[in-house]
């Protein structure tokens, strides 16, 4: 399945993307894509209905992100081994772990704004990952059961904020819509193989980042694992998992967003953002 929410800001309703690519309500059948909408009990309940009985939506509605009331935006740094090459970094031993803020969440398709002193605003497409239920001392084997699903995350980057501004790097990464989330979320069925997804993410018509999650230090299940051990994991928690490589810092010479660029990011089977860059 997938699930999105649409409408304005704040008042996102839930719903789902049938399999004609028509947008249906979920209004009478859950509150909202969050919580204990995403375990496995509600999950398997919406996989049996029947799209067509549910109401269409029309128009074009704004996508809001696609997964509501995040209580975790968690974050993993260097996981690409062709990207810590670029940064000129050593590939860490175990996942670095980091947090934006939840209030940097948007919608996939709503304007990214530039901070008023920003001079390095970078962008990074990365895989998403929504926990479904409590998740507490998960074993790897286990991890990937603990998953509702998949979905496309910009985490964009001030790297001046992130790296020169004294403190870890929660000042970079956490500036109002630095973090798209969306189109859809993708239920966990529907992707065979979380480590085999081509990503590419486009500034201004320019391929910047083409890669894949094959190249992941980490992978998907032992980033789950691994932050459990330190911190219980709720329903509707997000974990962005790290970028490839062709991220602005790592150009020569290196190249930042500015107002009225245009993002365009994608990973296979789970949509694409477009993002217009404005001055916050």
């Amino acid at each position: 399945m997938k699930l999105l929410r649409y409408g304005a800001p704040g008042a996102e309703k839930p719903g789902l993307l049938d399999q004609d690519g028509a947008l249906r309500d979920l209004s009478g059948v859950i509150s909202d894509v969050a919580g204990e909408a995403l375990s496995d009990e509600s999950l398997a309940k919406l996989r049996d209905l029947d799209p067509a009985t549910l109401p269409l939506v029309d128009g074009d509605p704004r996508l809001g992100p696609c997964v509501g009331q995040v209580g975790k935006f968690i974050c993993i740094g260097l996981n690409y081994a062709d990207h810590a090459a670029e940064s000129g970094m050593a590939l860490p031993e175990e996942p670095v772990i980091f947090f934006k803020a939840t209030l940097a969440i948007c919608g996939p398709n709503d304007d990214v704004e530039i901070p008023r002193t920003s001079v390095k605003s970078d962008w990074e497409v990365e895989l998403g990952v929504v926990i479904g239920k409590h998740t507490k001392y998960v074993s790897k084997e286990d991890a990937l059961d603990h998953v509702a699903g998949y979905c496309v995350v910009n985490d964009l980057s001030e790297r001046d904020f992130q790296l020169h501004r004294s403190g870890q790097w929660v000042k970079g990464k956490s500036c109002d819509t630095f973090g798209p989330i969306g189109p859809w979320l993708v239920t966990r069925d529907e992707v065979a193989d979380p480590q085999d997804l081509a990503m590419y993410l486009e500034v201004n018509g320019h391929r910047y980042q083409d890669g894949s999650t094959q190249t992941m230090h980490f992978d998907v299940a032992t980033v789950i694992s691994h932050l459990s051990q330190f911190m219980s994991l709720q329903p509707g928690d997000v974990i962005s998992t790290g970028t490839p490589p062709g991220v602005g810092m790592g150009q020569t010479p290196e190249t930042y967003l500015k107002p009225g660029d245009k993002m365009e990011l994608g990973i296979a089977g789970l949509g694409v953002q477009k993002q217009n860059v404005v001055a916050g």
